[in-house]
């Protein structure tokens, strides 16, 4: 199974998984008397919403290179990350808005076994993010990682709702709105995290040179080759899950330009055999002094 069918497959976890805890969450905070259920119920349903955006950007992603595209249509992911931090803001304003709506209106303390479900939830959800943020990193996906930090996101709304609801339980009749003051706080953490998402995607749309370990893992191939003396510049841009390379190698100057060709060749074929995410790869042959 190649990173594109990976990032899709691992995406549909997604949005079943959410659209089930978005039910529960909500039937939980309905019955359960819990502002702070029915806001981790809000951004459940935004989560569904994300993840079906993310699925349609691997969809377009896998779109083959064409005259318009010589590229491939890979940056369409770090665009699809922009929308699911979005989705994100959204989740935490509501959330903000509703609990300070919430703290100002009296209600009724928030029924015991309502902990019980939380628990479930934020084990579930911890476990979804795990299961997300390795396969995010395993096909150099931005937003697979974005919707794995829905999961983490959603999973610190659901600890904030522990908090307060066993506030509010323990305490008794004053801290009803122990666990809105909970859903406030964690709205504040989205928000965070929705930074700690866009900053690296908006680096990949701006080619930012950051893929140190890469570039010395190229140099270090490269010279593995016969008839490369050394390495000299090598940039890297990311595109979806592909790395694109544009390196200058350093050969014997008094060879002929077929043979400078041939080793640009078979350097091309062997780092694109040796590392397997690299896309394009651009050889420019430089003679030694």
């Amino acid at each position: 199974m190649n990173n594109e069918q990976t990032a899709i497959r691992i995406t549909y976890f997604s949005i079943i998984g959410n659209t089930i805890l978005a039910l529960i969450k909500g039937l939980a905070g309905f019955f359960g008397n819990s502002y702070a259920l029915i806001a981790d119920a809000i951004e459940s349903t935004t989560d569904i919403f994300a993840s079906l955006l993310v699925l349609l950007g691997f969809k377009y992603a896998k779109r083959p290179a064409d005259e318009n595209h010589p590229y491939g249509h890979g940056k369409i992911e770090p665009l699809i990350t922009f929308g699911v931090v979005a989705f994100l803001v959204v989740s935490a304003t509501i959330i903000a808005s509703e609990s300070i709506q919430n703290i100002q209106t009296p209600h009724k303390i928030p029924k015991p076994w309502t902990l019980l479900v939380l628990g479930g939830i934020i084990i579930w959800k911890e476990i979804s993010y795990q299961i997300v943020i390795r396969k995010s990193k395993q096909t150099h996906s931005s937003s697979l990682k974005a919707d794995a930090w829905h999961h983490r996101s959603d999973a610190i709304t659901s600890v904030m709702a522990f908090i307060g609801i066993s506030i509010a339980i323990l305490f008794g009749k004053g801290y009803e709105t122990a666990d809105d003051w909970a859903a406030l706080l964690a709205s504040a953490f989205i928000l965070y995290n929705s930074y700690l998402i866009v900053r690296p995607a908006l680096g990949e749309v701006m080619d930012e040179q950051v893929y140190d370990d890469l570039i010395l893992e190229i140099r270090k191939k490269s010279i593995e080759v016969k008839g490369v003396l050394d390495t000299e510049k090598c940039f890297i841009r990311k595109s979806g899950m592909k790395f694109h390379v544009d390196l200058h190698v350093i050969v014997n100057g008094d060879i002929s330009v077929k043979s400078g060709h041939d080793i640009a060749h078979t350097l091309k074929d062997y780092l694109r055999e040796e590392i397997p995410n690299l896309g394009h790869v651009l050889i420019h042959i430089e003679p030694n002094a």
